[in-house]
This record gives structure tokens, sequence and C-alpha cells, in this order.
């Protein structure tokens, strides 16, 4: 049995609190009939961010096996999402990259992820959020893996 410590120690309230998030934000899309699946809309997003990329980066950006982000590209790609561009560098590599068609998807994706927001952070005012952000974002560089080359 945890104690009140545990509970409300930093380590746990973020984890309990990032699994409540991604939980609410798989429900939601997959009830908001927008055709696509919780990793899909992950997927759709993430190309948004790193347009362009290969698709090794996108699925190692999502912390998933390549086999997972093909499947995601698949059906992103057959709703005519993204394409598979020939890499100019790299004839046996391919770019991934958003179509025009995307700009509906992408709101209705992103609308779903304000109003999960919004609730999560109802209480907070506008200066408390910014504040709450910039938190993360602190803690988010703190672990982020340190790339080669790189010192302390």
């Amino acid at each position: 049995m945890g104690t009140k410590r545990e509970k409300d120690s930093l380590a746990f309230l973020l984890n309990s609190g990032a699994r409540l998030l991604n939980n609410a934000f798989e429900r939601r899309i997959s009830e908001a009939g927008l055709g696509l699946t919780p990793g899909e809309a992950r997927a759709l997003l993430t190309v948004a961010v790193v347009d362009g990329s290969k698709q090794s980066d996108i699925a190692a950006r999502l912390g998933i096996e390549p086999m997972t982000i093909c499947a995601y590209l698949d059906k992103l790609q057959s709703l005519d999402l993204i394409e598979r561009q020939q890499d100019p560098q790299d004839r046996r590599s391919k770019r991934i990259v958003l179509t025009k068609n995307s700009t509906d998807m992408l709101e209705a994706v992103r609308q779903e992820i304000d109003e999960l927001v919004r609730h999560a952070t109802r209480g907070l005012n506008e200066d408390e959020v910014a504040l709450f952000r910039s938190f993360l974002q602190t803690l988010r560089d703190n672990l982020q893996p340190e790339q080669p080359g790189q010192s302390c």
C-alpha cells in the first residue's frame, strides 16, 4: 500500500497525470468519429511537426516499432493525408510529407486536443498554464537523451 508521500511525489503525479491524459486522448479520438485510431492521430500530428522526415525517424520520435508506424502511415496514405516521397539524397529512402488534404483532419485532431487540455487545466488561469508548460518543457529538456558530442 502506497504512502501519502509516494502518492504526492512529483514522479508519481507526473506519471499518473500522463497516463490519465493519454487515456483521455485515446478515448476522445476513438469517439470523435474521425476515422483515425489514436495511434494514427499521433502519427499524423508527428508528421506535421517533422514534415519530410524518414519513417524510421517518426517511429523513433513516437517510441514505437517500425512495423507499427508502417501500418499507421499506410492508413494515413490511403486517406490521402500523407504521401511518401523519394529522398533526393538516398534513393532507397522515402520522406513522409503531409498532403493538402491533411489540413482539415489535423484541425479536427487539434480541436480534440485543445478541448482535452481545457478540461485537464480547468481551475488554472492562463499564467498558471503558461508556467506549468514552462516547467514541463524544462523537465523534458532535462530528460532528453544526450546526443553524441554533447557534454554537460
